[in-house]
């Protein structure tokens, strides 16, 4: 069966291929076609024997291609690419459909699975219920690194999707066949006349727009049938008669408008705006599902009884708003349940109104009629819900008006939960210049630690807040000016609207005091008639290997003040603490960063235990394995045992937003496998877990040291590498790429590895098919550790099978060794200014790659990449040969655009075809960073 799918995902591809090789001939003529023809069968011969009189023939080709010719190149392989996710993830959606009628258990993250495991565990139903109250998934949306695609292509390809689906239908006849393949072709030729690079730099606005795109046409869908899904699983398994309850586990965030670390764009206006679009993206959801339910929920009063309690509301609601049935007093008097849909939909309405009024006039008053907040709303759905189950009808109960009720439990009238970003020193720098002009002025700056926490708790703990004094710094007036944003959007669209304000480059305990402070002058935190309140929830970020070193002291003076765990308390006793990963491999490398934010999560748990808090962990990951990325389920099973009590949140960045939630299909899968894999790394809220053994602790902290020393000796140490980073990858133009708001180096003028963020460090070196950031190191620290011996090895290799978190370092790894080709990577080297020591450089990483290739297949006991992850391996390899074209092609345009003898003009026409490259080998590797 297997076989006969794979056959199909094959037939899909080609006839995708097919159509755009059509609309090339008939869109861009049959020069571009017999050259994109050319280079994709020269190309595929080539990766399967070498051949230099070949390679050659298509260097040549490459060179003579016109500006506008390479356009048209790159942008075919750069839609084929697209096309070719479309297969894939509609063959994946089938190939899992085609499981679940087969009737058997279902694929490792499954719900099914997952809950059959539990229960084979002995984990009993009230067990099992304890572990899905405490249970809260988080994904929070983040515009760095942005999509590469622009929405306008993501909504093409989501139609392209829909279409091909229905070729699937075994029911159809040869002209209706046709018939979807001429729409396809149609879809497909629109995409080819849309450009998919961005005219202009995308504004804030226009990123919180993107953001809001998978609710839309994917995650309303989604989230009710995850909870369905989860439902039966354990009904299946458990029995209806156990009565456990699925609660609303799924919780959404945001930091698109809410993070200004390093962007300049995003104001406190920005964040206002961000709120309210929230809102008004999931009213408008409210208001079709609750029309849809007036259509459903047409029972009468004369065939059955609502309940006392429903009856009375729905007379107090016609007291109340009047104008609903004002023109009609008699509309739907026998049918109370659409009287009462219609009212709800007039109050959405009005809500709708308010919010859309606000965004150009935040003065303008609220109608009386409009939702309150959400918590009205959602006793209404319950009001409805219990009505229907008392007169017999809970099986129309639990239909669409339970997806409604998921729905509005999960979004809210908020949506997500935006959290706020900011970098630490500009805390203490407007807690500094506040200070400063006091009657009593205090250099805060020149204070030790103890001094400056001492100073902030006695200015929170204060009965009446420090006044706020005049001729502030603007930098100044603009941070305090978020606290207040903050306040007049929880009270203006929901208490719930903000997730938590997130310090980067956190050092020590008083850069979160400076923001409980200045929460403080806004109002988000103080006393009244019951004692403290805190109306905000800090996040500690730890982004670089030195400050997961520090990590516990930090947390600790921070937990044992008085004052501020009295806030913690207020505020739900939940402490959150950020762990970056992105800076961290930057910094140290991947064996250092991976094994110091385990660590640094073992520290932080035992020392919330210790001093009685809850604690969360929040990871930034990013999209590559060299920022954290790779598969969910797997990478939550790798985390310390002990260390995940039901919650986890995590960032979902760049590329995979688009691969993860662009369709409903997929986004129910890939929220399955999160899911699954948090309930599964949870057991310890119910069973004590084992610790890593002192043994293994000692394997890995030894294998962390030497994969940190070779890596800053390359990155750090080794004469030119930062040229040869710059010169050898087009992180350059990189920035010349308007995929996003945030600029890409804190400092342009500084070519330091301490300048460039991860994302374009990440982005730069997977464009050159180098990806060291996922790699570098873990082969030499392998051969220092094993020094050839065979007991060692299979140590190692005991390690690879019983311990998650040593399986996922080395599982990612193999990922970007087969997306790294050091053949390609020596081309780039052509572009170095000085020959010799990048021969030099790119020789050091080379012997490191054969290394590391060497002793991870050794270690996992495989004979190649991904053997033990075949589909995809297969996806990979299907798009290798057409990535080889355009990193020969990226080479020579870079060449070109860099060429300063040639004069500004002659250099400019090659802009176009050079930016397109970056956004085609993007979408091939499915990395922008």
């Amino acid at each position: 069966m297997a076989g006969i799918s794979d056959k199909q995902l094959r037939a899909r591809v080609r006839l995708f291929g097919d159509l755009l090789g059509k609309v090339l001939r008939d869109q861009a003529g049959a020069d571009v076609l017999t050259a994109v023809e050319t280079l994709r069968r020269g190309y595929i011969s080539l990766r399967k024997a070498e051949n230099e009189r070949r390679r050659r023939r298509l260097a040549r080709l490459i060179e003579t291609l016109d500006p506008d010719t390479a356009v048209h190149v790159v942008r075919a392989f750069s839609l084929y690419f697209s096309l070719v996710n479309i297969a894939e993830e509609a063959f994946q959606h089938r190939e899992r459909r085609r499981q679940v009628r087969a009737g058997g258990p279902l694929w490792t993250g499954s719900f099914d699975l997952a809950v059959r495991e539990l229960y084979a565990q002995g984990v009993e139903p009230e067990q099992m219920q304890r572990l899905l109250n405490g249970l809260v998934y988080s994904p929070v949306f983040t515009a760095h690194p942005t999509e590469a695609k622009r929405r306008t292509v993501m909504e093409n390809l989501r139609r392209a999707f829909l279409i091909s689906e229905q070729l699937n239908d075994p029911r159809l006849g040869k002209e209706e066949r046709e018939n979807i393949v001429r729409q396809l072709e149609t879809e497909i030729q629109i995409l080819w006349r849309t450009d998919e690079v961005r005219e202009q730099r995308p504004q804030v606005r226009d990123e919180i727009k993107n953001g809001l795109f998978y609710f839309r046409e994917s995650l309303f869908q989604a989230v009710p049938e995850v909870y369905r899904n989860l439902e039966k699983a354990i009904r299946r398994t458990y029995g209806a008669e156990a009565g456990i309850r699925v609660p609303d586990f799924l919780r959404f965030g945001s930091w698109i408008g809410g993070d200004r670390d390093g962007n300049p764009y995003v104001k406190p206006e920005t964040t206002a705006l961000a709120v309210r679009l929230h809102q008004r993206e999931v009213l408008r959801e409210y208001l079709r599902r609750i029309t849809e339910l007036s259509h459903v929920l047409t029972h009468s009063r004369l065939l059955c009884q609502p309940s006392d309690a429903f009856l009375e509301a729905l007379a107090q609601d016609e007291r109340n708003h009047p104008d609903v049935f004002a023109k009609k007093a008699d509309r739907f008097l026998y049918e109370p349940y659409r009287r009462k849909l219609y009212i709800m939909r007039y109050r959405l309405f009005r809500s709708l109104r308010d919010v859309e009024v606000r965004m150009e006039d935040e003065q303008a008053p609220r109608s009386d009629h409009a939702y309150p907040s959400e918590r009205e709303f959602i006793a209404d759905l319950h009001l409805i819900r219990d009505s229907l189950y008392s007169h017999g009808d809970a099986a129309v109960a639990d239909a669409q008006l339970k997806d409604v009720i998921h729905i509005a439990e999960t979004f809210g009238f908020y949506l997500m939960h935006l959290d706020i970003r900011q970098e630490s020193t500009r805390h203490s720098a407007a807690v500094a210049d506040l200070l400063s002009r006091q009657m009593q002025p205090v250099d805060y700056l020149t204070l030790p630690e103890s001094e400056r926490l001492a100073l902030l708790t006695d200015l929170i703990s204060r009965d009446h807040p420090l006044p706020i004094p005049e001729g502030l710094e603007e930098a100044t007036c603009e941070t305090l000016e978020v606290f207040r944003v903050m306040k007049q959007m929880r009270e203006e669209v929901s208490p719930e609207a903000f997730g938590n304000y997130v310090i980067s480059m956190t050092h020590s305990a008083s850069h979160v005091l400076e923001v409980m402070f200045m929460a403080r002058l806004g109002g988000l935190v103080g006393r009244n008639e019951n004692g403290w309140f805190c109306d905000i929830r800090i996040s500690p970020l730890f982004e670089t290997i030195d400050d997961l070193e520090h990590i516990e002291p930090v947390m600790r003076a921070l937990l044992a003040n008085p004052t501020y765990r009295s806030l913690l308390g207020a505020s739900g006793n939940l402490q959150e603490v950020m762990l970056g990963y992105s800076d961290s491999c930057k910094d140290g490398g991947i064996l250092a960063s991976s094994w110091n934010l385990y660590q640094a999560q073992q520290q932080v748990t035992t020392l919330a235990a210790e001093f009685e808090v809850e604690c969360r962990l929040f990871h930034g990951r990013g999209g590559t394995v060299g920022r954290g990325g790779g598969p969910t389920h797997e990478a939550i099973l790798a985390q310390p045992p002990g260390t995940v009590h039901g919650q986890i949140k995590f960032t979902e960045q760049g590329e995979v937003l688009s691969s993860k939630y662009s369709n409903a299909e997929t986004a129910v899968y890939e929220l399955t496998m999160g899911v699954t894999g948090l309930l599964k790394a949870s057991r310890c809220v119910i069973h004590p877990t084992q610790p890593v053994s002192p043994e293994l602790r000692a394997i890995m902290a030894e294998l962390s040291r030497s994969g940190e020393a070779l890596y800053r000796d390359l990155t750090d140490r080794t004469e030119g590498f930062l040229d040869y980073f710059y010169e050898v990858t087009p992180v350059g133009e990189i920035g010349l790429l308007k995929i996003g708001s945030r600029p890409s180096h804190r400092n342009r003028a500084d070519r330091s590895k301490k300048s460039v963020r991860a994302i374009p460090w990440v982005f730069g070196w997977a464009q050159s098919r180098h990806t060291i950031p996922a790699w570098f190191g873990i082969g030499g620290a392998l051969d220092r550790w094993t020094q050839g011996k065979p007991e060692r090895i299979e140590q190692l290799r005991t390690l690879y099978r019983e311990w998650p978190f040593f399986r996922a370092l080395l599982s990612n790894s193999q990922m970007s060794l087969f997306k790294a080709d050091m053949g390609i990577a020596e081309e780039y080297v052509s572009l170095a200014r000085n020959p010799e020591l990048a021969e030099g450089i790119y020789e050091k990483i080379r012997v490191e790659y054969e290394r590391t290739l060497f002793n991870v297949l050794t270690v996992a006991g495989l004979s190649e990449l991904l053997e033990e992850t075949p589909a995809l391996k297969l996806s990979l390899s299907r798009r290798n040969p057409y990535l080889d074209p355009l990193n020969h092609l990226q080479v020579t345009l870079l060449k070109r655009y860099r060429d300063e003898s040639l004069d500004e003009d002659e250099r400019e026409v090659w802009r176009a075809p050079l930016l397109r490259t970056i956004n085609a080998i993007a979408a091939g590797m499915r990395n922008t960073g």
